[in-house]
C-alpha cells in the first residue's frame, strides 16, 4: 500500500509536541496553532460553497479536528468521515466532536469511500505538504468519491501571493541550517486548471489567500474550489 512519504516524520512531531507541551495545546500547535479561529474559517469557506444539513463531508487530512469541531458546533447535521496518517491526531478529534462522526487512520492516496458518496471532499493544509503528482492523485480519487455536482474544496500555496513568499524562504533557510521540516509544497493556478481539466472538475473559483471570509478574517493560504462535471 502506498503511503505519505513523510508518515513518520510527522507522527515523531506529533509525539514531540505531546511531550512537551499540554495536550490541548499540543494538538493545537500540531495543525499550526489557532485551532479554534482557524476551524471557524474552515467552516465559513465550507458555507460560501454551499454546506447543508444531510451533506456527506469527507475531510482529508484532517488532524486533530479544527474542522471538525467547528461543524459539530455548527448544528448541520451532517454525515462526517476523517482521515489522517496520524492516530493520536485523530483520538483528539474523536474527543472533541460528536458520536457519529467518523475518523481512520488512512495512509493510502486515496479516500476510503464509496463512490459517489461524498458531497464535499476538502483538504485543508494537505497539498501544501504533498508533492504535485501525489496532490494529483487525491484529486483523481476524490473525484471518483464524489457525487454528480460534488465539490473538492482545497488550500494551497502559490508564489503569486506575496504572503506565500515567507514560508518558501523558511523552508530553504531551514534546509540550510541542515534542520529540514515537513515538506511545502507551492501550486500554480495553471497548474491546478490542468489538473481540473484532466480529471474532469470545472473550477468554480479561487479564493485569494488575504481575502476575508464571511468577516472571519482571511484564511492565509489560498484555496481552490472544483465541481465534479
Amino acid at each position: 500500500m502506498a503511503q505519505f512519504h513523510f508518515v513518520e516524520d510527522y507522527e515523531k512531531h506529533v509525539a514531540d509536541l505531546v511531550a512537551n507541551h499540554p495536550l490541548d495545546k499540543a494538538m493545537a500547535l500540531a495543525v499550526g496553532g489557532r485551532y479554534e479561529e482557524t476551524g471557524a474559517l474552515q467552516l465559513a469557506v465550507l458555507r460560501e460553497v454551499g454546506l447543508e444539513d444531510r451533506m456527506s463531508i469527507f475531510d482529508l487530512g484532517c488532524g486533530s479536528g479544527r474542522l471538525a469541531h467547528a461543524l459539530g458546533k455548527s448544528g448541520f447535521d451532517l454525515d462526517y468521515r476523517g482521515t489522517d496518517v496520524v492516530q493520536a491526531l485523530l483520538d483528539y478529534a474523536k474527543s472533541k466532536t460528536p458520536a457519529h462522526y467518523r475518523f481512520a487512520r488512512h495512509t493510502a492516496l486515496s479516500l476510503p469511500a464509496e463512490d459517489e458518496s461524498v458531497d464535499i471532499a476538502c483538504a485543508f493544509s494537505v497539498f501544501t505538504h504533498l508533492l504535485h503528482h501525489e496532490s494529483y492523485l487525491y484529486l483523481q480519487d476524490m473525484r471518483r468519491a464524489l457525487r454528480p455536482g460534488g465539490k473538492v474544496v482545497f488550500s494551497f500555496l502559490e508564489f503569486a501571493a506575496p504572503t506565500h513568499w515567507i514560508v518558501f524562504e523558511d523552508t530553504a533557510k531551514a534546509l540550510r541550517a541542515g534542520n529540514p521540516g515537513p515538506l511545502n509544497t507551492f501550486i500554480e493556478r495553471v497548474a491546478i486548471e490542468k489538473w481540473a481539466l484532466e480529471l474532469g472538475y470545472r473550477i468554480e473559483r479561487f479564493i485569494d489567500g488575504l481575502a476575508p471570509i464571511r468577516d472571519l478574517g482571511s484564511f492565509g493560504q489560498s484555496i481552490a474550489i472544483l465541481v465534479k462535471a
